[in-house]
């Protein structure tokens, strides 16, 4: 990436943030709508639950910090993997972030309609359409490239963040009775429990609550894929960035859920918990509706951070000979085009088979990302094992990047440790309770992922193989035979163009026709005759032929020319081909040349030319 396209700290927050910063839009909801399950008395349990999502976010946090410090290069738990774990883990984390990336996109957009909705209900009805031209908008603006989108999210990034924060600095106000200010008046809803669980039951509804919680962490290792987008020092600045995301997300988080939790809020599916909660803070003024369109601009916009890293993961894989290798292709633009297509096109899917419901798609949100997190933290581990088995000086080359000693590379290790076994835990309780809420889904995904990602890496090796030069000796290639085939329906400006160009290849030319009717080849001889300056030493062979189907005895000639006449000798055939000036045209034009081509090209030994002229249709 160019110097000029790398961001700022304050951009590449925006940017990479918006995902983890946005999420407290309905973390706290998809809590508590698990826990109403058991009445609105259940509620209460929100609190601690989200201390204990905050808490495992920091020690993400921690963990990918390390990441970035490590893997300058950028790649996140793909790298990690790839360089500590190996090859299956490797794509394991690649497959769970790719899943990952795409559902960002539909959640974030979706989440973002539920907020325009519930500020405007009249709305509903055209969900999937607002969802829909929202990922096309965001789709063009990060084809316009990195620093033009940056600046472009940074004011609803900071918008969102200022206006929660605002809402809950008000609301600690309030509810505390500082300075005087007046209550929030707490009205209690009673809703009856739909079930009475105890025992192992209501354990796994907690663990469901929790689960559904985690949706926060979804973002967290964004900048740690992102390294290289970051304006010199990389490393240093992206774990700046991450620090301050870290702090924003979760006291964005912890407020919404404490004041949700102490004003006795109830989910409603009208009504997200977060416009429910800055309508009792605030009332219904302009800074609810503040809120409110910046929450539903940053939703919106959370869907960038999946734009940014889906492409680049994704050139990484490409790289790797793993995904296409026109995903690592760049536009004009810099960015990764062809990733950015094709995640629009996926997104868009999956937000109309869902509907835009964005509670419906977020048991399969979070499975992908604690997958990964389990797998980046396990891989750092292992390399935090290899940096303190290091003496003081000594340094050590790895697949992928340059470690030396670290005095305290055994507390990190620790760390990573836990981490890697919270996360896994997590991902185990994930999978267990969404399982038949649609979780299913992505763990059939990730595997079938694996196999793509291999049919395409065994695709690659075998066309290296083929292509190599290793041990290559010149009687190894195959030699041109002196003949050129050109297959002719009539004589005319393009068949006469197309002979005059076969005999400037070789000094054997052979012109092929096939005749239906003695009309066409008496009208075939005398136009061949016309032009003897260009058909003199040309070979006509015209084939009486009885049927329609022309294209049978043309292969049959050729395949007898190329086996019979010049085996083991590369065989040339000329093909006239029409090129109308407008599209609609090629429906009228180059039917028998297009299936004789498709026929021609199982053959090894035979090369196809094509000699255009351009015609004006008139369509």
């Amino acid at each position: 990436m160019d110097m000029h396209e790398r961001l700022d700290k304050v951009r590449a927050l925006a940017v990479f943030a918006s995902d983890p910063i946005s999420s407290n839009a309905y973390a706290t909801e998809a809590i508590m709508s698990v826990l109403v399950i058991l009445g609105s008395q259940a509620l209460y349990l929100t609190l601690p639950i989200g201390l204990s999502v905050a808490a495992l976010v920091l020690l993400v946090i921690f963990s990918y910090i390390q990441t970035i410090l490590h893997y300058p290069d950028g790649g996140g738990a793909y790298t990690v993997a790839k360089d500590n774990l190996g090859r299956l883990p490797s794509l394991l984390a690649a497959a769970a972030l790719l899943t990952d990336y795409i559902l960002t996109v539909s959640v974030s957009v979706s989440a973002g309609v539920r907020a325009v909705t519930s500020a405007f209900p009249e709305t509903f009805g055209l969900r999937v359409y607002i969802a829909l031209a929202a990922i096309i908008i965001l789709t063009w603006i990060n084809l316009r490239g990195v620093r033009e989108s940056g600046t472009i999210f940074a004011v609803p990034t900071y918008a969102f963040v200022a206006g929660v924060w605002l809402v809950i600095i008000l609301g600690l106000v309030r509810y505390f009775g500082l300075f005087g200010a007046s209550p929030i008046p707490i009205v209690e809803e009673t809703i009856p429990p739909e079930a009475s669980l105890a025992g192992f039951a209501y354990i796994w509804l907690i663990l469901r609550a929790f689960a559904g919680g985690c949706t926060a962490l979804t973002g967290i290792e964004a900048i740690s894929n992102g390294v290289q987008a970051f304006k010199p020092p990389e490393s240093r600045n992206a774990a700046q960035t991450m620090v301050v995301m870290g702090i924003m997300a979760m006291t964005l988080f912890i407020g919404i859920t404490f004041l949700s939790t102490q004003l006795a809020l109830v989910p409603h599916e009208g009504e997200s918990i977060l416009s429910q909660l800055t309508r009792r803070v605030a009332g219904e003024n302009a800074l609810y509706y503040w809120v409110q369109l910046f929450t539903a601009l940053i939703l919106f916009l959370a869907a960038n951070t999946a734009y940014q890293d889906f492409p680049r993961l994704s050139s990484f894989l490409a790289r790797d000979d793993f995904m296409p290798r026109w995903m690592e292709n760049r536009g004009d633009r810099l960015v990764y085009s062809s990733g950015i297509v094709v995640l629009a096109l996926i997104a868009s899917l999956i937000v109309i088979f869902f509907q835009a419901d964005e509670i419906a798609m977020l048991p399969l949100y979070a499975l992908g990302v604690m997958l990964s997190f389990s797998l980046s933290q396990a891989g750092m581990f292992r390399l935090m094992g290899r940096i303190a088995h290091l003496k003081p000086g000594e340094r050590l080359k790895t697949m992928v990047t340059e470690i030396h000693y670290e005095s305290n590379a055994r507390w990190k290790q620790a760390l990573n440790a836990i981490g890697s076994v919270v996360t896994s835990i997590v991902f185990v309780i994930l999978a267990s309770t969404k399982f038949l809420e649609g979780a299913w889904i992505v763990l059939l995904i990730i595997p079938f992922l694996i196999l793509i990602f291999n049919m395409v890496n065994r695709h690659y090796v075998s066309v290296s193989k083929a292509l190599s030069i290793r041990k290559l000796k010149a009687r190894d290639l195959s030699e041109v035979a002196e003949v050129v085939i050109v297959p002719i329906e009539d004589v005319h400006r393009g068949s006469l163009r197309a002979l005059m160009y076969a005999k400037r290849l070789a000094g054997d030319v052979r012109a092929l026709c096939v005749a239906t009717s003695p009309e066409m080849k008496e009208r075939l001889l005398r136009r061949w005759d016309r032009f003897p300056n260009i058909t003199q030493d040309i070979e006509l062979s015209i084939i009486d032929y009885d049927f329609r189907d022309v294209l049978t005895p043309i292969v049959d000639y050729i395949e007898k020319v190329n086996n019979e006449e010049f085996p083991d000798k590369l065989t040339t055939v000329v093909v006239p081909a029409f090129i109308p000036i407008k599209p609609i045209g090629n429906f009228l034009h180059n039917q028998t040349a297009n299936r004789l081509r498709s026929e021609l090209r199982k053959y090894e030994d035979i090369v196809i030319i094509d000699v255009p002229i351009h015609i004006d249709s008139k369509i």
